[in-house]
């Protein structure tokens, strides 16, 4: 897996040109990631956590070539960001988080995906009802846990993790 950890991703993107703007982004969805890591490991869930770390990093890498979506809507950066990864030597686990952070409904996703795209919802405070079932729903497949029992602990500190939200939005200006 290329790059190995968050702090090599960092790097990769910013020597790929990431602005300010990403860089924080990042940063504060990683927040989100840890706590969302930090969950799982205290349900027993086995994750990579290696691969949650990077794919947070690398998620949004495409805003480099299209910036006008770091302010505002746009899917452009998607698979932008899938292609200027590949190109940049990253592993095609790890660029496809490009895509499938923002198309997982409509995509075949790993847990590891799944918590990306958690981690880049919740880190604002926003809660997706149809991304969260799909993440408990993996996660009690991947640890042969009960769904229900996860469900009722993963859906509270989802409410946990949320709540920090708008705390990280305020961060979120450079």
């Amino acid at each position: 897996m290329f790059p190995a950890d968050s702090a090599l991703a960092m790097d990769l993107i910013r020597s790929l040109g990431a602005p300010a703007r990403l860089q924080r982004h990042v940063e504060l969805v990683g927040e989100a990631g840890e706590a969302l890591l930090a969950l799982l490991r205290e349900q027993s869930v086995a994750v990579d956590e290696a691969f949650v770390r990077v794919g947070i990093v690398l998620h949004d890498a495409g805003k480099i070539r299209h910036p006008a979506e770091l302010r505002g809507p746009g899917g452009e950066h998607e698979p932008a960001g899938e292609a200027l990864l590949l190109a940049a030597g990253a592993s095609p686990e790890l660029a496809r988080v490009c895509v499938s952070h923002a198309r997982w409904a409509a995509m075949d996703c790993r847990l590891e995906e799944l918590a990306v795209a958690l981690a880049d919802k919740m880190w604002k405070g926003v809660r997706k009802t149809e991304l969260e079932e799909r993440f408990i729903d993996a996660a009690a497949a991947a640890g042969g846990h009960d769904r229900w029992n996860l469900f009722v602990a993963l859906d509270s500190g989802f409410e946990r993790i949320a709540a920090d939200g708008p705390h990280r939005l305020a961060r979120s200006a450079v």
